[in-house]
């Protein structure tokens, strides 16, 4: 008995020496479960779904910092011909959350002949902003480095987030071609840009009439907006749409605050002509893309968008 109990702390003692900066596991499909079920009852998980032309390679490393290594998981259809792509970012407030809870999603869009790839990036505990949009943008370029061995046209660039990640897809999206937010030391043979975006239910603006983000988001972004306005406003998707914004699919719930400067910057995209959809889930709760019965619906959606736009 003393024997197992020496062999559980060193393994323990292993495991933590191991992680060198806090990790937040509040943010699971079980936790956003638990609680919407409160006051949607009818609700259920969305089972494992398996498909034979779908191929998995997960804990691929994609970027290393020093001793700290980074990983995305690919899913793919095992066609010989090259499918556009989706690189999903996972939410939980920019602290919690990680690119396996989006793994259900990613292989239902790879069923559907998209090559996707869930991305593990440093969270606000880890690392505050931009650490985690360079970490997105480069497993961008390593993708498309790659990209004949997971089938990917790199002419057909998706970036999907959900919740915060949502807000980092969109920033990532509207910031193609931003020296400012390409990490300096990145490979430059290969872009980091996408041609279409996919928010689902991500703030566009922190401050915003409609938007009430607070600690949260001023843990990510470094501090408060009375501490740090120029961060807060530079990471504003809605402040770098522009011309060069390519298309956009917004997914929302029927909580305001999650698509807060969302109406504004559709007016931008109308300006310059950029196409946009809105699609908004009637009497769902933030997170209803885990569960049914708005699963299905998303996946429709975002099937239907993205075949307009690269198919």
């Amino acid at each position: 008995m003393k024997k197992i109990v020496i062999l559980f702390i060193l393994f323990y003692s292993a495991v933590f020496a191991q992680s060198k900066f806090p990790v937040d596991s509040s943010y699971t499909v079980k936790s956003v479960y638990d609680k919407v079920k409160k006051a949607h009852p009818y609700i259920s998980y969305v089972p494992a779904r398996n498909y034979k032309t779908v191929k998995e390679e997960k804990e691929i490393v994609y970027k290393k910092i020093k001793d700290r290594e980074l990983h995305l998981d690919a899913y793919f259809n095992q066609t010989k011909k090259r499918n556009p792509a989706i690189v999903i970012v996972h939410g939980g407030g920019w602290r919690s959350g990680n690119k396996s809870q989006m793994e259900t999603f990613a292989i239902e869009m790879a069923s559907k002949e998209y090559s996707c790839f869930n991305i593990e990036f440093r969270l606000s505990l880890e690392a505050p902003y931009p650490a985690g949009i360079f970490d997105v943008k480069n497993a961008i370029q390593y993708i498309k480095k790659n990209a004949r061995k997971f089938n990917v046209d790199t002419t057909k660039i998706a970036v999907l987030g959900c919740s915060s990640g949502a807000q980092m897809a969109s920033l990532i999206g509207t910031t193609n071609g931003k020296i400012a937010f390409e990490e300096p030391n990145s490979d430059k043979k290969f872009s980091s840009k996408v041609n279409a975006i996919v928010n689902i239910d991500g703030t566009l603006a922190f401050k915003h009439p409609e938007s009430i983000e607070g600690t949260v988001a001023g843990l990510w972004l470094g501090g408060s907006y009375a501490e740090v306005p120029q961060i807060w406003e530079q990471a504003a998707p809605l402040n770098q749409t522009d011309k060069n914004t390519p298309p956009i699919l917004f997914i929302n719930s029927s909580v305001p605050r999650f698509h807060a400067g969302r109406d504004d910057m559709i007016a931008i995209l109308n300006k310059y002509g950029i196409y946009n959809e809105v699609h908004t889930i009637e009497n769902s709760p933030h997170s209803f893309w885990f569960l049914n019965p708005w699963f299905d619906e998303t996946i429709v959606y975002t099937t239907q968008f993205l075949d307009k736009i690269f198919k």
